[in-house]
């Protein structure tokens, strides 16, 4: 008689069948999970656009400058003016031009309202191609890349 021993089984062997249940679980949320997003990931639409020669995309558009120094001047293509005069001298500009953008160049000091106000007055002379201008990061003194929302 052995003191302290339980009855051991005679079948000392590690246990051989894989539990697949918490797999499942994990495949069948991941699958969920792509279900819901493989929909959001393919925004754009796939067309096979017929070829033609000869089609031209036309003339570049011409490019107004309206820039904000770090104390809210306004200019439009480097000379002075005032917000009041803006909206005048854009109408009188695109009624020159048939594609007309405009890119607007504010310093970082200027509040965010002053931008949306030249935004607004640029919509209302009926100039809808807006470029804000921006300045890469990891360039000292090298030119202004455009960004369009």
């Amino acid at each position: 008689m052995a003191f302290g021993q339980f009855q051991s089984s005679s079948k000392n062997s590690p246990m051989s069948e894989i539990n697949v249940t918490p797999l499942v679980d994990v495949m069948l949320v991941l699958l969920v999970i792509f279900i819901i997003t493989a929909p959001l990931m393919a925004s754009a639409l796939r067309l096979n656009l017929p070829q033609v020669d000869g089609a031209s995309t036309g003339n570049p558009p011409r490019i107004l400058t309206l820039s904000l120094d770090a104390k809210s001047q306004l200019f439009l293509n480097d000379k002075p003016i005032l917000l009041d005069n803006l909206a005048a001298a854009l109408l009188q500009q695109s009624a020159a031009a048939t594609e007309l953008e405009v890119q607007i160049r504010a310093d970082q000091q200027v509040p965010y309202g002053d931008v949306a106000q030249i935004m607004a007055v640029v919509q209302q002379a009926g100039l809808s191609r807006i470029a804000l201008v921006t300045q890469p990061r990891n360039s000292g003194s090298g030119g202004a890349a455009a960004t369009k929302p």
